[in-house]
């Protein structure tokens, strides 16, 4: 479960009871869950740094007549999660793969997120490396479906941050902690989010909602000077010219060589 022990239910229980063995995430925290419901199976570790040398071992005991249970750390197994390269193996392998489905971050925190269900996108964890964000950020500018991401609270208020100024200010549900004793949900907007940050920092695992783009409905025309003012500020605040041309032109729809070039001049 994501952190309720109540909401396993009772045929997870029966299946982990009945099996060969268990690939777990880590087994430290599978081992509590078993000791909770009285469960004693061998356990393999099975996560993202040996799950290539795994995959063999773990196929290769179910071919020969073994049953195994893929338990992840909290939430549903192979969803944003190494267990998608199991099930993939187990595949090719011709090896039956059943699901047990059971409690998921994502639609859990987008049921009380406020914000539109009836279409979405899971964008998981935004890359630390500077040029794969961007480019992320880049390919979800005007997705207009409402968006899912997972993060850290230590890489928190800078996520924000960085889906301020790619998007622009959009309504936002911060859940985290569900199912937890502490769970909180903030429905602000990215600019606040942003701002209230600094002063109070939000701890815990974390979900975003951030509600996806739509057509603007004024018609306001930027003008050059517009661009290059809008320009100068991500300048002041460290960014070279040509990523602030970039950044101006989404924002005023005046073309990046056209402020590139008054900015240098």
């Amino acid at each position: 479960p994501i952190g309720n022990l109540s909401d396993f239910s009772s045929r997870a229980i029966e299946i982990l009871k009945n099996v060969d063995f268990i690939a777990a995430e880590d087994t430290r925290v599978t081992i509590k869950l078993l000791n909770h419901f009285n469960i004693k199976k061998p356990l393999i570790s099975y996560h993202e740094h040996n799950k290539i040398k795994k995959n063999n071992l773990i196929c290769e005991k179910i071919l020969n007549g073994e049953t195994c249970a893929l338990v992840s750390d909290a939430g549903m197994p192979a969803i944003s999660d190494p267990g998608e390269e199991l099930v993939f193996s187990c595949y090719k392998k011709n090896i039956k793969v059943s699901v047990v489905p059971g409690p998921s971050a994502l639609t859990a925190a987008l049921a009380i997120s406020g914000l539109p269900t009836g279409r979405f996108t899971f964008e998981g964890f935004l890359s630390v490396n500077k040029k794969s964000r961007l480019k992320h950020l880049n390919e979800i500018l005007k997705e207009p479906r409402t968006m899912i991401f997972y993060e850290a609270p230590h890489k928190l208020k800078n996520t924000l941050k960085d889906l301020y100024k790619a998007l622009g200010n959009r309504k936002i549900s911060i859940a985290r902690e569900i199912t937890k004793i502490y769970e909180e949900v903030i429905r602000t907007d990215l600019e606040n989010a942003c701002k209230n940050i600094e002063s109070n920092p939000i701890k815990g695992e974390i979900v975003l909602i951030i509600d996806g783009y739509k057509e603007k409905t004024n018609n306001k025309k930027f003008t050059i000077k517009d661009a290059v003012d809008i320009a100068n500020k991500e300048i002041k605040d460290g960014h070279s010219v040509s990523e602030a041309s970039k950044y101006a032109s989404k924002i005023t729809d005046i073309k990046k060589s056209e402020i590139y070039k008054a900015l240098i001049k």
